[in-house]
């Protein structure tokens, strides 16, 4: 597979070239790019996927939503649905995307909404809002956010920064420098000083650009239905574990610290799981001869699977343990005070007024 994409590296000559022209055109403001007076908060990465984007949103919704009237808005990637369209208790990941999805099923009070033309949703939305997150946004130039947030996986930082389609690199990065705040996400816990600095060396933050470091921090198991799971794992459990989202590496390495046995169906980024998948994952699981078994899934993927057939389709599913496991941001070196400062005293500057 590596020495496919080197083949395709003459297709990412002709990729970084529209990239940049396209950026240069918004630069220069030959092509407009929208700034609104209200906090507009975008959070983005260069590359394609899992730098932990929703983490980052819903740790934002934690700062904000007792003080502020929250929106968030995504582009809804994967849903049937085009336009712009705010979503309720009843509305499935199938009509405005997986991760939106979860953010209004984790926060019901906040407005969740989606819309492929960023300008036309905030616009839609600031009226009756004071502060909206823009999540994975940070390509959308025709909105000048008034604060970006820019995501790097700490696991990616080592690669070749090669564009598509033979890297995974969705501009080039020198694009960085629009970001306000660079956070490199999914850090070990033990990050030391030095490797900080390292890391550090490696993105060359420019003056104004404050620099942070996060890990995973994995939440107790919960139900369907978000409860709190009367479960514990060891390494006496099977675990079948269900993913369709950009690496699941992390939670992979984090279970086998508990485990022995794990039994991984594994699917692309937000993978519309079917009949046969669920069907193969029950038929191995009632197969299994293991005392303890169960199904752990995560929250982006378990929003693909309520709100479908998932729920009536499957009698077995009634003898499927399934668990969800939450994750969230866990600064390291206490940067989370420092970090939830610039976000409050940008939002306050940006509210005072209106």
């Amino acid at each position: 597979m590596k020495y496919l994409r080197w083949l395709l590296f003459p297709f990412s000559l002709i990729y970084g070239l529209v990239v940049i022209i396209r950026n240069w055109c918004y630069d220069s403001g030959l092509f407009k790019s929208y700034k609104f007076n209200k906090p507009v908060i975008s959070v983005g990465n260069l590359d394609v996927g899992g730098a932990g984007k929703s983490p980052m949103t819903e740790y934002l919704i934690h700062l904000l939503k007792n003080g502020y009237k929250l929106a968030t808005l995504s582009r809804g990637y994967g849903r049937v649905t085009t336009g712009f369209l705010s979503a309720t208790a009843t509305t499935t990941a199938t009509q405005i995307g997986d991760e939106p999805a979860q953010f209004k099923h984790k926060f019901p009070d906040i407005t969740v909404a989606v819309c492929e033309k960023r300008v036309e949703g905030l616009r839609k939305l600031l009226p009756d809002h004071d502060v909206i997150l823009m999540d994975d946004a940070y390509q959308h130039r025709a909105v000048e956010p008034g604060l970006s947030i820019l995501l790097f996986d700490h696991n990616r930082l080592n690669e070749p920064h090669l564009l598509l389609p033979a890297g995974n690199m969705r501009e080039p990065f020198n694009g960085r420098w629009r970001a306000q705040i660079i956070v490199v996400t999914k850090c070990p816990e033990q990050l030391t000083t030095d490797g900080q600095a390292a890391l550090a060396q490696k993105i060359e933050p420019l003056p104004y650009q404050h620099l942070f470091f996060t890990a995973i921090n994995y939440q107790p198991l919960q139900d369907l239905e978000g409860r709190p799971a009367n479960m514990t794992i060891d390494k006496d459990t099977t675990v079948f574990l269900l993913t369709g989202i950009a690496n699941a590496q992390p939670l992979v390495q984090y279970l086998k610290g508990f485990i022995s046995q794990i039994i991984h169906h594994n699917y692309p980024d937000h993978h519309t799981f079917t009949l046969k998948n669920i069907t193969k994952l029950a038929a191995e699981f009632n197969e299994c001869t293991s005392q303890k078994k169960i199904v752990i899934t995560t929250e982006k993927d378990v929003q693909r699977l309520e709100g479908s057939w998932f729920k009536t389709a499957l009698p077995a599913k009634e003898h499927l343990p399934v668990f969800v496991i939450p994750i969230r941001v866990e600064f390291l070196n206490g940067g989370g005070k420092r970090f939830d400062q610039l976000i409050i005293d940008y939002v306050r500057e940006h509210t005072a007024y209106h």
